[in-house]
């Protein structure tokens, strides 16, 4: 989704940034996994495939994606990458376009020694807001 395409949400142990092409490699890696490919429903990509799932998302209008950053590890040093504090993603979809209010929530922690940290509640917590908040039901 454009809308977000200049968003950042920060909280106090995620930051939520954009889905860009820039993610796409760790994303990639991740995703070759058996078992997060089972628990997300999905099936292998390709890389050249995932980068167009990326810019799909980037364009639908029901679907707003974020990469969930490590907060601690992000701010920790100056000119740290977002690509090596990457910890999962968490996806808004909305149901139903003339109803803005009806949507969906779904959250990866993919790094398997980031879960159980509260990393994805407080990442699901920031979509609700962000996703409730008026000034982001229209482009």
């Amino acid at each position: 989704m454009r809308l977000n395409q200049n968003t950042l949400l920060l909280g106090k142990k995620v930051v939520l940034v954009p889905y860009t092409s820039e993610h796409v490699p760790r994303y990639h890696e991740w995703m070759k996994s058996e078992e997060l490919q089972r628990l997300t429903a999905s099936e292998p990509l390709t890389l050249e495939q995932e980068y167009a799932m990326q810019r799909s998302w980037r364009e639908d209008a029901d679907k707003c994606t974020f990469i969930v950053l490590d907060a601690e590890k992000w701010q920790a040093q100056p000119g740290t990458t977002e690509e090596s504090c990457m910890v999962g993603d968490v996806n808004l979809f909305l149901t139903d376009l003339e109803d803005p209010t009806l949507g969906e929530i779904e959250v990866m922690i993919a790094e398997p020694s980031c879960r159980g940290k509260g990393l994805g509640t407080e990442a699901v917590l920031a979509m609700l807001s962000y996703g409730g908040d008026p000034q982001t039901d229209s482009e």
